[in-house]
């Protein structure tokens, strides 16, 4: 009974150990394929792209500004009254249209005065004058007339002279002065704003009044400003194309080109400013509306452009995915122009490379991928 019980302990230990044996024989030919392997097939497949240049055309939407083409603002240049009002808000008025009157008598007596010095000192002028021309006629008979004499009514008639043209000076000026009472239109617009009434007092801005009397615009011709980023000045140039829309009228689109360009950047817009010119002799377009303009940036030359999701934007930069012997390279680039699902990117890129569609952040740097 003891022997049969050995007997089967022993085939049981032979077979055991002969099951072991065979498991590690197949786990030593599995590592070793897994090794034999080529470490690309190991890779994770990713989809990928071949980079090519492209020309890229994009529009490219901004506020804007509808301004009227000309505006001031009208002041009163002395201290005075309003006198009369011959226009008010809304008032259409062409160049030279005298639009208000006012009153200053310290200013009408200092013209009084100003002519009486004048016609005094152009009698005193004419009675120096008509004694030297009689010296001078006697003086032509030797003898009669000193040299000193002669040269005392020259001199006298020179010094009335002088004082003549400053009275004449002085008065001319007073004059001046009363033409500041009338105000006319410096330019054919429309009165947009009007701050005084009859008899009120006026003066030059600070101490007459803080508003100004009048805002005249010219609304038939508008300028639609409007600032462009840097990015994008370089697509611009004088006679493009351009429409926009306001508000108040939605359906309608309207149009009009790139009239003026200021050639430099804001300091504080990093933006080049833009004009364009708008008739609206209909005035359907007011000044002061804000206009949703649409600037077309046509493609001057060929460019590298990629789907959006190719572009990782996170905490390491702007970057993009490169394929390269079976890894992946982070390529740092610069974004350009943009469309609903691809965009314009610059760097350290070249024609034909491989580049990840679907990139994101959990793909670092050297990670194994299969193109």
């Amino acid at each position: 009974m003891t022997n049969i019980m050995n007997t089967t302990i022993f085939r049981r230990s032979t077979v055991l150990f002969s099951s072991l044996a065979v498991l590690a024989f197949l786990s030593s030919c599995n590592h070793k394929e897994e090794e034999d392997k080529d470490p690309a097939e190991a890779a994770v497949a990713i989809p990928t792209f071949v980079l090519h240049k492209e020309e890229l055309s994009t529009s490219l939407k901004m506020p804007g500004e509808l301004i009227a083409f000309q505006q001031v603002d009208l002041y009163a240049k002395v201290s005075s009254f309003v006198k009369t009002l011959n226009v008010d808000i809304g008032s259409e008025v062409t160049k030279g249209q005298l639009m208000m009157t006012l009153e200053a008598p310290e200013i009408s007596s200092q013209l009084a005065a100003a002519e009486s010095r004048l016609k005094s000192q152009e009698a005193v002028y004419t009675a120096s004058k008509a004694t030297y021309d009689r010296l001078l006629e006697t003086s032509k008979t030797p003898g009669t007339i000193s040299t000193n004499d002669l040269d005392q009514a020259v001199a006298k008639r020179n010094s009335d002279m002088a004082q003549l043209n400053a009275a004449k000076a002085a008065y001319k000026e007073v004059g001046s002065t009363m033409g500041y009472l009338t105000i006319r239109a410096p330019f054919s617009g429309v009165v947009s704003a009007r701050n005084v009434n009859l008899g009120a007092f006026v003066g030059p801005t600070g101490s007459g009044s803080a508003l100004p009397i009048f805002t005249l615009q010219e609304q038939k011709h508008l300028r639609l400003a409007v600032s462009i980023p840097e990015l994008y000045t370089g697509y611009l140039k004088e006679g493009d194309a351009v429409s926009f829309s306001v508000k108040s009228k939605p359906n309608n689109l309207f149009s009009a080109r790139v009239k003026r360009m200021s050639g430099a950047l804001d300091s504080r817009l990093r933006a080049e400013r833009i004009e364009m010119d708008v008739p609206n002799l209909n005035k359907k377009l007011l000044p002061g509306m804000v206009a949703d303009v649409s600037i077309p940036l046509p493609a001057n030359v060929s460019t590298f452009i990629v789907p959006k999701a190719a572009v990782v934007d996170g905490p390491e930069g702007i970057y993009v995915i490169r394929a390269k012997n079976n890894k992946a390279e982070i390529v740092q680039i610069k974004k350009g122009r943009e469309t609903d699902d691809k965009i314009e990117i610059y760097g350290e890129i070249a024609d034909g490379d491989v580049l990840v569609s679907q990139a994101s952040e959990e793909i670092h740097a050297g990670d194994p991928i299969k193109p």
